[in-house]
């Protein structure tokens, strides 16, 4: 189906399914075109909030400018746009429905991950950014979040998606498009505030392509400050041991992609004929990468941890409040979504998409890799950062409210108090821990086996892999017929996330008496974020580091 710009009532064409992803002004569901039967994903944009902004001239132009673009490209390696509907207060813009997920995580579920598959990840990405720029096409946000497959069969496309802060440029023309992209993925370029074009999205591309062949990222810094001054000056490098077994061909083509002046750096065309590339099967190892994929895992869960907390603090009714009093253009948003995973939900997360810069140091201590910014002054940014994280000072007894409720919680884990834990989580309570191997947990099932089983089984042996020491941990939830246990919360730090959300971070010292009579102490560091829905405080998400053990509970 062409791409096109239809008059007739988008009701009258499709049929709405399920929901897939939400942002702040849009919604993403499956939808059936009528006449074929054929699925699609529906981003569904509220015209009427984006009017009710200060800056919705500005809205209504990105949004005018994303469905132009996308008219425009057609490419197997991309998302494709099949229909743009203006309907009754609401803009609908109809597209592939890609039910594959992300790129990184599809790697990290394989039983086999070479440097020559890196290559063929990358062959495609390359072909679709240079399909962008042969038709004047600047993508500005290129990164892990926006490659998805195409289906979960294997060999699946790899599909470039979510062209919001997309640019049309005219030849190889450079000039000043304002401050936008991902911080650990900006060119120095852009952190210059000099003039650029097209050579930003091939820098963003050899940041993928150093992560896909280690696991982690090329520019790395808590501070933002130093993470900026880390891409300005080109300062990576290749550690030992896992850039040893990462054949030199690789290695230049990576240079040549962060090459730190864009007029030297390769294009898209010629980063195809790269031997690395184009050569694979007689230049690319095919020498399985176990260490990468365990890297891989880690960093995949990173960037989810951020997403889920970034969801929750633009759920928050003073989001709008922050971001129109300061003048910042955050209404381009795309982080991972935390919604119930189904067909098309990681094409939803793109979408819809949601994100916020935080600026580090002031509040969460998180990766800087994967926030999306857009903003003429970037300085107006970390404005709206301060501003929404700084009301955590202002709130004393509000803070201990959050630090009394995690407190009730974890005590209805060590009680093994199910109806007492149920009233202080959400039902789709999301959650990263050691025992879900890094998979995101969505819902309470997984939590609730630990309560159903916890008269069966008072202690569990550990693998003396996973401990360390071969010791035993205390159960995940404790019976009243179990050994007596302590939970203790210790250096707990709260940051309010407007007047409806907050986020928590702790060490969990956990003492309990062994089978020997011995006392052993545990302990973990958690980060739980609590949301309040009409008037009552909810667990909404939780992150708990370790090895996967049986030394906690939810």
């Amino acid at each position: 189906m062409a791409a096109q710009t239809s008059t007739a009532k988008f009701s009258d064409i499709y049929e709405l399914k399920e929901e897939l992803g939400k942002g702040a002004f849009s919604i993403v569901r499956r939808c059936v075109q009528k006449a074929t039967g054929l699925e699609f994903a529906a981003k569904i944009i509220n015209t009427k909030k984006l009017s009710a902004r200060a800056s919705n001239n500005n809205d209504h132009q990105k949004l005018e400018r994303e469905a132009r673009i996308c008219r425009l490209l057609k490419h197997p390696n991309i998302v494709r746009l099949h229909d743009s509907i203006q309907d009754e207060g609401f803009h609908y813009l109809v597209f592939d429905l890609v039910t594959g997920g992300e790129l990184f995580e599809d790697i990290v579920a394989r039983e086999f991950y070479s440097e020559a598959d890196a290559s063929h990840c990358m062959q495609q990405i390359l072909e679709s950014v240079n399909y962008c720029h042969q038709h004047g096409i600047v993508h500005r946000d290129l990164k892990p979040e926006n490659l998805l497959l195409a289906s979960k069969a294997k060999g699946a496309a790899v599909k470039l998606a979510d062209f919001g802060l997309a640019i049309e440029v005219q030849g190889e023309q450079q000039a000043w498009f304002g401050f936008a992209g991902t911080p650990g993925y900006l060119s120095p370029e852009v952190l210059r505030k000099d003039p650029y074009g097209k050579p930003v999205d091939i820098w963003a591309c050899g940041v993928v392509l150093y992560i896909l062949l280690v696991g982690y990222p090329p520019f790395w810094d808590e501070d933002q400050h130093r993470l900026y001054a880390q891409i300005k000056a080109g300062a990576y490098d290749y550690p030992s041991p896992e850039w040893d077994t990462v054949t030199p061909e690789a290695k230049n083509l990576i240079n040549s992609m962060l090459t730190v002046n864009p007029a030297k750096r390769i294009n898209a065309s010629e980063a195809l004929k790269h031997p690395w590339i184009c050569q694979r099967e007689r230049v690319a190892s095919v020498v399985h990468r176990q260490e990468t994929v365990d890297c891989l895992k880690k960093f995949n869960a990173r960037r989810k941890l951020k997403g889920a907390i970034l969801t929750t603090m633009l759920a928050t009714r003073n989001f709008s409040r922050f971001s129109n009093s300061n003048g910042s253009s955050l209404n381009k948003i795309g982080s991972p979504a935390t919604s119930p995973a189904g067909n098309g939900s990681a094409m939803a997360t793109v979408l819809a998409g949601r994100s916020l810069n935080v600026k580090k140091n002031d509040a969460i201590k998180e990766s800087t890799e994967s926030n999306t910014i857009e903003d003429e002054d970037s300085k107006g940014v970390y404005q709206v950062s301060v501003n929404m994280l700084s009301t955590s000072q202002e709130h004393p007894g509000r803070k201990q409210e959050i630090i009394k409720l995690t407190e009730q919680l974890l005590q209805a884990i060590t009680s093994g108090d199910y109806g007492e834990y149920t009233k202080l989580v959400d039902p789709h309570l999301t959650s990263f821990e050691p025992e879900a191997l890094g998979n995101l947990i969505v819902g309470l099932d997984f939590h609730k086996f630990y309560f159903d089983h916890a008269n069966a089984v008072e202690t569990i042996s550990l693998d003396p892999a996973m401990s360390g020491d071969g010791s035993e941990g205390p159960p995940r939830v404790l019976s009243k017929n179990s050994k007596p246990v302590n939970t203790s919360i210790l250096n707990p730090h709260v940051h309010l996330l407007g007047e409806d959300a907050a986020c928590i971070a702790y060490v969990r010292l956990t003492q309990f008496i062994d089978r020997n009579g011995l006392p052993v102490t545990k302990h973990s560091e958690e980060t739980r974020i609590w949301q309040r829905k009409d008037g009552k405080w909810q667990n909404v998400h939780f992150h708990r580091s370790g090895s996967p053990t049986t030394e906690t509970g939810k």
